[in-house]
């Protein structure tokens, strides 16, 4: 593959899925298909390693000695994963770093999801040179958060995890709850709107970016929201996690925080 010095493969573990793709560090785009293997069932350490290469493998050779980037539904700091959303408590200060380098014998970068998502939409997308504090959420099975202030990601926030009556408002504002609970898309942006006017009572963002799955369908829900800040679709949507992991492997760019 031509300038592979200038590309990296990027790996985003879901609660229901995993997703691979190589991309390009200059333009932050995909420059092959994104592939997709269903996450093994209870996501322990093992077999999200074993999918992970069968993931590289089904990259081809374009993949081979390319830096790799993870990202993962878990705080994330010093390469070891703190906690588990949606996956196997194995992973609770767990080495994840270190296990995936020797299992796949290549250099790592392991980050949190919605980090991984921020990222991209910082260095390539719709936060890119934006001032003030931008907040992206990720809508999927959970609800993942990134702080992007001033040019720099603030890591390891958690968002879905602020309480509503008692429970994480994830249990009933992500993609997920929707399916799960039942809801029309009003119902579900109602619930939405809670969320949205929390985090700006709390935090006073300057944008909101709104991620995950679920952004491919905005005319279905953001008609029902209102925000001071302004709002919009993240640009890279779904592949954001697989850029901005993969983006970790360019470290010439002081926006780069320590994860």
């Amino acid at each position: 593959m031509a300038d592979s010095e200038n590309r990296a493969v990027g790996i985003d573990v879901g609660g229901t899925g995993m997703k691979a793709g190589i991309v390009d560090l200059d333009t932050g785009e995909l420059v092959t298909d994104r592939v997709r293997i269903p996450t093994p069932d209870g996501a322990r350490p093992k077999d999200v390693l074993e999918t992970a290469g069968e993931l590289l493998a089904l990259l081809g050779d374009d993949a081979d000695g390319l830096p790799l980037g993870v990202c993962f539904p878990a705080i994330v700091k010093d390469g070891k994963t703190l906690s588990a959303a949606n996956i196997s408590d194995d992973w609770i200060d767990f080495a994840a770093e270190k296990f995936f380098e020797e299992g796949l014998g290549r250099d790592i970068h392991f980050v949190n999801d919605a980090d991984a998502a921020g990222l991209a939409e910082l260095r390539y997308g719709a936060a890119k040179g934006v001032p003030g504090l931008t907040i992206l959420t990720t809508l999927g099975t959970g609800i993942g958060s990134a702080f992007l202030f001033a040019g720099r990601l603030v890591p390891n926030t958690e968002l879905g995890h602020l309480l509503w009556e008692g429970e994480s408002i994830e249990r009933i504002a992500s993609a997920s709850a929707r399916e799960r609970l039942g809801l029309k898309w009003k119902e579900w942006a109602d619930n939405l709107q809670h969320f949205y006017e929390h985090i700006e009572f709390l935090f006073s963002p300057d944008l909101i970016l709104v991620g995950g799955g679920v952004s491919k369908n905005p005319e279905k829900f953001m008609p029902y929201l209102s925000t001071r800040a302004e709002m919009r679709i993240a640009e890279h949507r779904n592949n954001a996690g697989i850029i901005g992991a993969a983006s970790l492997a360019r470290t010439d760019e002081d926006h780069l925080a320590r994860l």
